[in-house]
């Protein structure tokens, strides 16, 4: 069997990443993929009125909506985000999110 880097899914199979994570009232829920130097990916599944504060990251971190709804706020400027849309934080910019609506994320964290 030859390395594998992602980890906590099934391999070869379709999967339906938004039922990967359940949502819990009260509760961020979160599915780590990969965690290395260059890379994270993590499924999260925020209860409404969750999030996460400002701060920022040493990557550019993408944000694809798989469900539901929610406010980032990138370098001060918030934006509504919707299920199918994604959001790109650069970087060392401040950004945080929070939950408008139950929703979930794949955020992918790209570091040098």
């Amino acid at each position: 069997m030859s390395k594998q880097y992602i980890k906590n899914i099934a391999f070869s199979q379709a999967l339906d990443f938004a039922g990967l994570v359940d949502y819990q009232p009260g509760r961020v829920v979160s599915l780590t993929l990969v965690q290395n130097e260059a890379l994270s990916m993590t499924l999260f599944a925020f209860a409404k009125g969750e999030g996460v504060s400002t701060h920022s990251a040493p990557g550019d971190a993408l944000a694809y909506i798989l469900d539901g709804r929610a406010a980032v706020t990138v370098g001060g400027e918030r934006l509504d985000a919707a299920a199918g849309q994604a959001v790109v934080m650069p970087a060392d910019v401040p950004h945080g999110l929070e939950a408008t609506e139950d929703f979930k994320l794949l955020l992918v964290l790209v570091k040098q």
